[in-house]
């Protein structure tokens, strides 16, 4: 595999309910199945270099989901928390959540703010959960509380980029779906403008770290090149040519 330039990678962890449901089992089974695989892919992200690692676990929408499947899913967040809490530390990773966490357990709730403190000064692989998250909500939220703190003042990109509920993540540049559907569904949609979009119809309990890899050395021979006409390594440097470029432009028709 080449150099992995892909820095931060995000995944809709999809087809759990559907790999059970073929199996003549609970859908339940298929969150339990696919929580096992969640450790392997941490790991091989780890290990391919990708700097940061967002996955959506668990959206705004899906609590029209059956009560015991929610619960069964709040009781694998749990289970993941202690079970991987020493190898995330001793791996120097660092754990993150987003999105409403008021509605979980609030044993959980600790478990998450523990390990948050814990891992927040870790220079290693930034792993961020998306739990009762939306997109939408993440945008709403992040205009209203900067107009909130800056009244009258108006808004800018960087400053929307700022009030994000993880700003230091950055832009997505690879956005994987297991699964087979093919739709962003109302994740990180201001963090994905200019990602790389893989889908594939693996469901979440059969994705393994090789298909991972594969992915990311396919993704990464992709020609990214942000609006501009040549490839460019990342999405503020085109943004500064561009705004290089529009100022030579801009004098150039004052001269003449």
């Amino acid at each position: 595999m080449s150099e992995n330039k892909l820095r931060h990678v995000a995944i809709i962890m999809d087809g759990n309910g559907r790999w059970a449901t073929v199996r003549s089992r609970p859908r339940v089974w298929g969150h339990i199945r696919g929580s096992t695989v969640v450790a392997d892919i941490v790991e091989e992200a780890d290990a391919c270099g990708v700097q940061a690692l967002t996955l959506y676990a668990f959206s705004t929408e899906n609590w029209c989901r059956p009560q015991t499947e929610v619960k069964v899913l709040f009781a694998l967040l749990k289970k993941f928390l202690l079970k991987e809490r020493p190898r995330l530390i001793k791996n120097q990773v660092r754990f993150r959540m987003m999105g409403d966490l008021s509605h979980l357990p609030k044993d959980t709730q600790n478990l998450i703010q523990s390990l948050e403190n814990e891992t927040q000064n870790f220079k290693g692989l930034k792993l961020t959960f998306a739990f009762s998250y939306g997109g939408r909500d993440e945008i709403v939220s992040a205009v209203n509380n900067w107009v909130e703190k800056n009244p009258g003042q108006k808004l800018t990109v960087e400053a929307l980029q700022n009030s994000l509920l993880v700003p230091d993540l950055g832009d997505v540049d690879l956005l994987i779906r297991t699964g087979g559907d093919q739709r962003i569904s109302n994740f990180m949609l201001w963090q994905v403008a200019y990602a790389e979009l893989f889908f594939t119809h693996t469901k979440w309990p059969d994705f393994t770290a090789e298909e991972f890899r594969s992915i990311l050395d396919k993704t990464g021979k992709r020609e990214r090149r942000f609006g501009s006409v040549c490839a460019e390594d990342n999405l503020k440097q085109t943004i500064q040519k561009a705004h290089q470029n529009k100022f030579q432009l801009f004098n150039q028709s004052e001269v003449h």
